[in-house]
């Protein structure tokens, strides 16, 4: 139950980020605890956890791309 409410929480912070327009570096570390947090969440159900698990991994590959994209960003001279 701890892990449920530690995602909820999570969730709020990003959106409280969100509505106050924090740099995406933020949101993006915020995405990133969220992740460990769901994860944590589901290893500690006893089954049925499949969907949830893709579902997890998507956001994994989607946080990583998207981390990949900024730093490739910020190392382009301008």
């Amino acid at each position: 139950m701890d892990e449920a409410r530690a995602v909820l929480h999570r969730l709020e912070r990003i959106e409280a980020l969100e509505r106050e327009s924090a740099p995406a570096r933020s949101l993006l570390a915020e995405v990133h605890a969220l992740l460990r947090e769901a994860e944590a969440w589901v290893a500690t159900e006893r089954g049925g956890t499949d969907l949830a698990e893709q579902a997890l991994q998507r956001c994994r590959d989607a946080a990583d791309s998207h981390a990949r994209e900024h730093v490739t960003a910020e190392a382009v001279p301008g």
